[in-house]
């Protein structure tokens, strides 16, 4: 069978700190007032997408991953991350604020954990005003001083915040303590893990009344203690071209601001290719099918196609490949 441009149901996940912006604002189909994550595109095991559309609806993302390798991921893909998915995309709502926490690097993420790290971006779809997210220390912290601050319960004092705006642009390197804060809409993207070592979460408790699990002694080997000024993205907004924002060895993005079509030559990107609708409506299209995005809907065309055709007349999609 030909793949064609596939999207993926949506797995809902409730958090404590979840709200209702992924119904309201992305038109998802929550069921609770705590839902706190869409994710739209996993191979995570336990939570694998299955596609929505098309002659494969029903099918996982690892079936498709197992059947067609090559086609669906790219060579180059395939020979790097063998059969497993290396990206996990998601949509988060925070009502309130997120846990201060951070994720190991791929080493110690492979050493404790037989997974990989965490290294991820977001970019603020909806703030409310005076909406801030926490991203490193605002000055160089000793790991003495770090556990002193646990301790006399004044981490907060030492960490440094950025209030947001739609567009904003976030590079979130391994080892570094960061949280959403409350107000935050944001897509997501990452390394496919789930390893998150949670260091402070404002005391709150769960519906049961119990404290959530911390990971202070597994943290401490792993957070950069140093101040920098290395997370705030920069990046050029041109209208009906890609503009670069992100490229790592994990994933690059960039930000497609149109206002009309735009075809792009795909043929040598020897990776798949997902776009995600922050903005607007769009239909992707490439030889074999389409797909119709929305704001807050998500798309996966396949490594085999050469071209790819985006139709719009207003959109702003991001665009990742490996």
């Amino acid at each position: 069978m030909q793949l064609y441009p596939l999207k993926f149901d949506p797995i809902l996940k409730e958090r404590l700190w979840g709200g209702t912006k992924l119904k309201e604002v992305l038109g998802k189909e929550i069921t609770t007032d705590i839902t706190g994550e869409s994710w739209e595109l996993s191979g995570v095991p336990g939570d694998i997408s299955l596609v929505s559309n098309g002659p494969l609806k029903g099918a996982s993302l690892q079936e498709l991953i197992n059947n067609h390798g090559e086609q669906l991921l790219g060579k180059s893909v395939v020979d790097r991350f063998g059969q497993e998915f290396p990206i996990l995309i998601k949509f988060i709502d925070a009502k309130q604020d997120l846990s201060i926490q951070l994720h190991p690097n791929d080493a110690l993420a492979k050493e404790r954990h037989n997974s990989f790290g965490k290294t991820e971006m977001w970019y603020i779809m909806d703030a409310d005003p005076g909406a801030k997210l926490i991203v490193g220390f605002k000055k160089d912290v000793e790991r003495e001083e770090y556990k002193k601050s646990l301790e006399a319960d004044t981490l907060l004092d030492l960490l440094n915040y950025e209030e947001v705006d739609e567009g904003d642009t976030f590079f979130i390197n391994t080892g570094k303590i960061h949280a959403i804060g409350a107000g935050v809409l944001l897509a997501e993207i990452q390394q496919t893990s789930d390893v998150t070592y949670r260091v402070f979460d404002f005391n709150r408790r769960d519906k049961n009344g119990n404290l959530r699990e911390l990971h202070t002694e597994m943290a401490l080997d792993a957070i950069d203690y140093t101040k920098k000024e290395d997370f705030k993205v920069a990046y050029k907004d041109a209208k009906n071209v890609c503009n670069t924002m992100v490229d790592c060895p994990y994933f690059k993005t960039n930000s497609l601001n149109l206002d009309t079509d735009l075809e792009q030559d795909i043929s040598q990107r020897d990776s798949f290719t997902i776009f995600m609708c922050v903005k607007g409506e769009a239909v992707i299209e490439d030889e074999v099918g389409k797909v119709t995005l929305k704001k807050g809907e998500t798309a996966l065309v396949p490594a085999s196609s050469t071209s790819v055709k985006i139709t719009t007349d207003h959109a702003r999609l991001l665009e990742v490949t490996i």
